[in-house]
C-alpha cells in the first residue's frame, strides 16, 4: 500500500512538472510574438516616415527661387559693357571678332596670317577664352529693310510713270525731253522689279532653317582679388575693372588686326543678345532680343489688378460713355430748340416787319405828312389782314 502511494506521488510530481514546463513555454512564445509584432509596426512607421521625408525633399527641390535662377545663369547683371559675376568679384568683357576665310587665301596671305597670329599669341599677358556661337540666320530685319526701300522705289516709279504719260500727251514737249522722261521711267521700273525679286528670293531663303552662321568671340576676365586688401567701394572697383579690361581689349584688337581679323568691344546691348541666344537656343530663332523684351520675357512674374479696382475702372468707362451720350442728346435738343425758334421767327418775320413799318410811319407822320402816313398805315394793316386770312386757311388745311 505504501508503494502505491509513493508511485502516485511521483506521477503527480512529474505531471505538475510537465505542465509547468508547457506553461512557461507558451508564455515565452506569447511574449516573443508580441515583441515581433511591435518591431514590425515600428519598421512600417519608419518606412512611412522615410517616404514622407523623401517626398518632402523632392517637393522642396522643385521650389525655384530667384537666387537659384541666377546661380544657374552664372552671371549677376550686365553693366558698362561688362558681364558681372560672383557678386561683383569677377568682370568679363567680350570682343566680337569678324572671321576671315583662310582657305580662300593665297600662300603668301596664309603665311602673313600665321605670322600675325603668332605675334598675337606672344602679346598675351593673361588668360582669355575663345567662344564660338552658331546661329540660324534671321533675315527678318533684312527683309523689312528691303521692303521699306522697295516701297520708296515704287513711289518714285509711279511718279516717273505718271510724268512720262503726262509729257507724252502734251504737244509743246520736245523729243529730247520725252526720251529722257522715258529713260527715267524705264530705269525706275527695272529697279522696282529687281527689288521685288530680291524680296521674293530673300523670303524664300529665310524658310530654310539650315542656313547657319558662326560668331566668334574673345572673353577676358578681371578678378577683384587682383586688388589685394583694399578699402575701395563697389563703384571704384567697377571703374578700375572697366579700365583694366578696356586696356586689355584694345591691345588684343590691335594684335588681331595683324591677322586681318577685325574686332570690337561688345556693348551692353550686344552682350544681352549674346547671352539671350546662349540661354534660349530655340526661342532666339523666333524672337530676337527686342521682341523678347516687348513680350516681357525679362519679367519673372506679373501682378494682376485688384478685383474691385477692375470693377471701378469698368464703371468709370460706363459713366463716361453715358455722359457722352447724354451730352450729345442735350446738344441735339438744344439745337432743335434753336431751329424751332428760328422757324417761328422766320414765320412771323412778315408780321414783325409790318408792325415795325407801321411804327416807323407813326413816328415820322409829321415829316412825311399825316395823310400819306395814314394811307400807308392802312395799306400795311390791309396787307396784314390778307396775310392773316391766308395763314388761317393754310392752318385749316
Amino acid at each position: 500500500m505504501t508503494n502505491e502511494v509513493n508511485l502516485l506521488t511521483w506521477i503527480l510530481i512529474i505531471a505538475i512538472t510537465i505542465f509547468s514546463i508547457l506553461l512557461v513555454t507558451l508564455i515565452c512564445i506569447y511574449i516573443y510574438m508580441k515583441l515581433k509584432t511591435a518591431n514590425s509596426n515600428k519598421k512600417e512607421k519608419t518606412v512611412v516616415t522615410s517616404e514622407k521625408t523623401e517626398s518632402e525633399k523632392k517637393h522642396k527641390a522643385k521650389q525655384y527661387t530667384i537666387d537659384s535662377v541666377f546661380n544657374f545663369m552664372e552671371f549677376d547683371k550686365i553693366e558698362d559693357n561688362m558681364i558681372v559675376q560672383r557678386n561683383g568679384t569677377k568682370y568679363v568683357m567680350v570682343i566680337d571678332c569678324q572671321g576671315i576665310n583662310y582657305d580662300l587665301m593665297s600662300y603668301d596671305e596664309k603665311v602673313a596670317v600665321e605670322a600675325g597670329f603668332t605675334q598675337f599669341l606672344n602679346t598675351l599677358t593673361g588668360p582669355l577664352q575663345i567662344y564660338t556661337q552658331t546661329r540660324t540666320i534671321n533675315l527678318e530685319n533684312s527683309i523689312q529693310s528691303y521692303k521699306e526701300k522697295v516701297n520708296q522705289i515704287e513711289t518714285e516709279y509711279f511718279k516717273q510713270k505718271a510724268q512720262y504719260e503726262k509729257m507724252s500727251m502734251e504737244k509743246n514737249v520736245t523729243e529730247q525731253q520725252l526720251k529722257m522722261a522715258h529713260y527715267n521711267y524705264i530705269r525706275q521700273k527695272n529697279l522696282y522689279e529687281y527689288g521685288k525679286d530680291i524680296i521674293y528670293n530673300t523670303e524664300k531663303m529665310s524658310l530654310n532653317k539650315n542656313i547657319l552662321s558662326k560668331k566668334y568671340y574673345i572673353a577676358i576676365a578681371y578678378y577683384t582679388t587682383e586688388l589685394g586688401q583694399n578699402n575701395f567701394d563697389k563703384e571704384e572697383i567697377r571703374e578700375m575693372a572697366f579700365s583694366e579690361l578696356y586696356t586689355k581689349a584694345q591691345a588684343i584688337i590691335r594684335a588681331l588686326g595683324t591677322t586681318g581679323v577685325v574686332g570690337k568691344i561688345m556693348s551692353s546691348t550686344d552682350l544681352l543678345e549674346l547671352l539671350y541666344v546662349a540661354y534660349n537656343r530655340d526661342d532666339s530663332e523666333i524672337y530676337d532680343t527686342d521682341k523678347a523684351i516687348r513680350a516681357r520675357y525679362d519679367e519673372l512674374y506679373s501682378t494682376a489688378q485688384d478685383y474691385m479696382d477692375k470693377k471701378i475702372k469698368i464703371l468709370d468707362k460706363e459713366i463716361e460713355k453715358k455722359a457722352i451720350e447724354k451730352a450729345k442728346q442735350k446738344m441735339l435738343e438744344a439745337k432743335s430748340e434753336k431751329e424751332k425758334m428760328y422757324e417761328e421767327k422766320e414765320e412771323s418775320m412778315d408780321e414783325i416787319v409790318s408792325n415795325l413799318a407801321e411804327l416807323i410811319l407813326e413816328e415820322n407822320a409829321e415829316n412825311i405828312g399825316e395823310d400819306i402816313a395814314k394811307k400807308a398805315i392802312e395799306k400795311v394793316q390791309e396787307e396784314k389782314k390778307v396775310r392773316g386770312r391766308r395763314s388761317g386757311k393754310a392752318k385749316a388745311e
